[in-house]
């Protein structure tokens, strides 16, 4: 069994605006030609994935779509019970969607935020509940991502070897904006 734990970038960090922004388009792009890579090649079981706005919500969307065609889970994990609950009401529903739409849902700690703690247990969580992880992200360029990234970089300098971390960074993006464009025109 393959478990992929996919996060990234917040839309903020991205400066996303709305969910018709072009840049969502080519990172949704990006995702599902690196999913569909791993579905195609039987490596690839579950994507799990947190609930935040950004690359965790859209990573789970494109898994969700990959479900119509090939054999894959998807799970939301969240690090606290009320997550989100501060968001504004179309964010709210957006998470609640995905929660509903997921075949697994929980959280790591099953009260409301009561500290940073929680947020590292749900990393800690994360890593040793996943083969892999595939971020969204480029060290040259830190954002919230900066502690899930050094928290699995710490574990594989501490020898875990069987443990992958892939990266999809800003030249990748951009060459995957290049291949969507390409995309458009051979239609």
């Amino acid at each position: 069994m393959q478990r992929l734990w996919i996060t990234g970038y917040r839309s903020y960090e991205l400066g996303t605006f709305g969910d018709k922004d072009p840049k969502i388009t080519v990172i949704k792009y990006a995702l599902k030609q690196r999913l569909t890579a791993m579905l195609e090649e039987d490596q690839l079981d579950w994507v799990i994935t947190g609930g935040q706005l950004g690359t965790e919500q859209w990573s789970a969307e494109v898994a969700i779509e990959l479900r119509e065609k090939y054999n894959l889970r998807v799970a939301v994990m969240l690090p606290y019970m009320d997550f989100g609950s501060r968001w504004s009401e179309n964010n709210q529903a957006k998470l609640n969607n995905l929660k509903a739409n997921a075949d697994f849902c929980s959280a790591t700690s099953m009260v409301g935020y009561s500290g940073a703690g929680q947020l590292r247990e749900y990393q800690h969580f994360m890593f040793n509940h996943t083969d892999q992880a595939l971020m969204i992200y480029d060290p040259e360029y830190p954002g919230k991502s900066k502690y899930d990234y050094e928290m699995v970089q710490h574990y594989l300098d501490q020898g875990k070897s069987d443990y992958q971390l892939d990266l999809i960074d800003y030249y990748d993006l951009e060459q995957a904006g290049r291949d969507y464009e390409e995309s458009l025109r051979e239609w």
